[in-house]
């Protein structure tokens, strides 16, 4: 990993590249900060100078970014994290799955569903109801859903509570189909 000097150093090679050769009577003549603002602008005023200047930049960022990487590895997984590379070519994991992989840890936090909840399923199945029906559009088809899940989920809340389920239409479907559900 490089210093923070070395990271300086680096940038002002890179601009006195891009700069070209009057960097340094520039330099010798107004100071060493106005020198570097005029080789910044001259180097991002052309397209060439952004384009090797972005280039220089990714490739030290990509370079730092792997070497950090690669010393957090062995750090935490010892001398078999530099198998890593040759691998990754091949099957490109995320670097910290792939190292815990090779060194043999159970790679990843599992992650267990969220389990639906009962009146949940019971609104699923009313909507299912109300689908089915031809009286909010067309059979398969729902017209207004807004209200027509609006209607839904005060039915199952009112049978969960105990409510009794309508006498006849679309309220009785879904209150049976709730009923289903929540015994």
């Amino acid at each position: 990993m490089a210093t923070l000097r070395e990271r300086l150093k680096a940038a002002e090679t890179q601009l006195a590249f891009l700069a070209g050769g009057a960097t340094g009577a520039a330099v010798s003549r107004v100071g060493a900060i106005p020198a570097a603002r005029g080789a910044a602008r001259l180097a991002v005023g052309t397209p060439q100078g952004r384009a090797v200047l972005a280039g220089i930049s990714y490739s030290v960022l990509r370079d730092e970014l792997n070497a950090r990487d690669q010393a957090a590895a062995e750090e935490r997984f010892g001398p078999r994290a530099g198998i890593v590379e040759p691998l990754r070519a091949l099957q490109p994991l995320p670097l910290p799955i792939a190292q815990a992989t090779i060194a043999g840890m159970d790679a990843g936090a599992k992650i267990r569903k969220k389990a639906v909840s009962k009146f949940n399923k019971a609104v699923s199945a009313g909507m299912k109801q109300v689908k089915a029906s031809t009286s909010n559009g067309s059979k398969g088809s729902i017209k207004d859903a807004k209200k027509a899940f609006a209607t839904v989920t005060k039915t199952v809340s009112k049978i969960k509570k105990g409510g009794k389920v309508a006498k006849k239409g679309l309220l009785r479907k879904i209150g049976l189909a709730a009923k289903k559900v929540l015994k």
